[in-house]
């Protein structure tokens, strides 16, 4: 998944002479937390909702520019990169949102909540669904299992992995709905471990 398919594009932005006050306005108008500050064509800041809460009062925002509150040099993300990039960077710094750059060019905001709703599709978490939770056997491993759900007609939408105690992961495997029953039933069979079903 690239973040290019999630960012709000056209974003809106703020020049650095404009005030906080210009700022909290536009966070407001438009339902957003985060501005980037650009001028000439070029991203020179970043400024986020956060910042503005440490100026309470309406008074403290009415003559402060934003270039002496904004975060110089902010954390961006190329538009070809990946989600899992994303929000590695994301966890990692901290931070709600970051501006997305096209050769040095801005063309979008991605937040946390857009990285969220990204795993959320991408997991089919949304979607009418079964989830089988599996230990491989010694023979086969995953792709086994991949086709004995497949010999079931079960349309898988998302597999995920966890570490489990014993060393072996544990497979999570989100299918369309169907019938799980004979699934579980072969899987065992087959020398698999089927830790868990939730329909």
């Amino acid at each position: 998944m690239k973040v290019k398919n999630w960012i709000k594009r056209s974003p809106v932005t703020i020049k650095r002479t404009a005030l906080l006050q210009e700022a909290y306005l536009l966070m407001k108008k438009h339902a957003i937390r985060h501005l980037p500050v650009v001028e000439d064509d070029q991203l020179v800041g970043f400024i986020t909702e956060s910042d503005l809460r440490h100026f309470s009062f309406p008074s403290m925002v009415e003559d402060i520019p934003v270039h002496q509150v904004m975060v110089l040099n902010p954390i961006t993300i190329n538009v070809n990169s990946s989600i899992e990039t994303a929000a590695r960077l994301i966890h990692d710094y901290k931070i709600g949102g970051l501006p997305v750059l096209d050769k040095k060019k801005l063309v979008g905001v991605i937040t946390a909540s857009d990285v969220l709703s990204a795993f959320i599709e991408v997991m089919g978490l949304l979607r009418s669904s079964s989830r089988i939770d599996i230990i491989a056997g010694e023979k086969g491993g995953v792709e086994d299992i991949t086709k004995i759900i497949k010999e079931h007609n079960c349309e898988i939408v998302s597999v995920a992995t966890e570490s489990h105690a014993s060393k072996r992961k544990v497979y999570f495997f989100r299918l369309e709905r169907c019938n799980l029953d004979p699934v579980v039933k072969d899987l065992e069979a087959a020398g698999h471990t089927v830790v868990s079903v939730m329909d």
